[in-house]
């Protein structure tokens, strides 16, 4: 158990919002001592859905070179870091696919005692962030693993608001993650990075 911690941050998003955060938690990762992994979910839309929206089409195309989430990312990283867009107050469709196809490490108990967070955007105020982020973490508790918020541990996070995980109203898409949605990712992440040294450090 002794080394670099591992972290993957797998994340779903149509027009780019949740990407620019998913950018800021791996960052964040790096910076705190980790080896990160960018990993965006299979999407699952028929093309002409996504060609009927040009925001949507372009950010499809700047992110082909951005790796598909595996199961062996799950495997691989000590940290497990999230990031969705928010559905009706629920993870996009996307990524609870990909959670999903999860089942052959949970039988095997391969993801006990991992660290998991989360971030997410929505297009309105009061669009469901905590929702999201609380059914996020209902499959983390199936999974055995160990869920690491960002809470209010700095002075930053009383203007975020959201003790659970990095979050951003986009305006359905018209307004990128700021200073303050940026800034309670990036804390999510490197909270997650020393839960998971600490860990490790333990039990090594």
């Amino acid at each position: 158990m002794d080394g670099q911690v591992k972290v993957a941050v797998i994340y779903y998003s149509a027009t780019g919002t949740t990407f620019q955060m998913a950018r800021a938690a791996v960052a964040a990762a790096e910076k705190a001592g980790a080896e990160a992994r960018l990993r965006r979910v299979r999407e699952l839309a028929p093309e002409e859905a996504i060609r009927s929206n040009a925001g949507w089409h372009a950010h499809h195309l700047e992110t082909q070179d951005v790796g598909v989430a595996e199961l062996d990312d799950l495997e691989w990283a000590d940290v497990v870091i999230f990031g969705t867009p928010t559905r009706y107050g629920v993870m996009a469709a996307q990524l609870k696919q990909f959670i999903d196809g999860s089942g052959p490490l949970w039988s095997r108990g391969a993801l006990v005692n991992k660290v998991f967070a989360g971030f997410c955007s929505t297009a309105t105020a009061h669009g469901g962030q905590e929702a999201t982020l609380l059914s996020l973490f209902t499959v983390v508790y199936h999974w055995g693993g160990i869920v690491v918020t960002p809470g209010y541990v700095e002075p930053s996070q009383f203007v975020s608001g959201n003790p659970y995980g990095g979050s951003h109203t986009s305006n359905n898409g018209e307004v990128p993650p700021d200073e303050s949605a940026l800034g309670a990712t990036a804390l999510t992440a490197r909270r997650a990075v020393e839960v998971a040294t600490a860990l490790k450090r333990g039990i090594g």
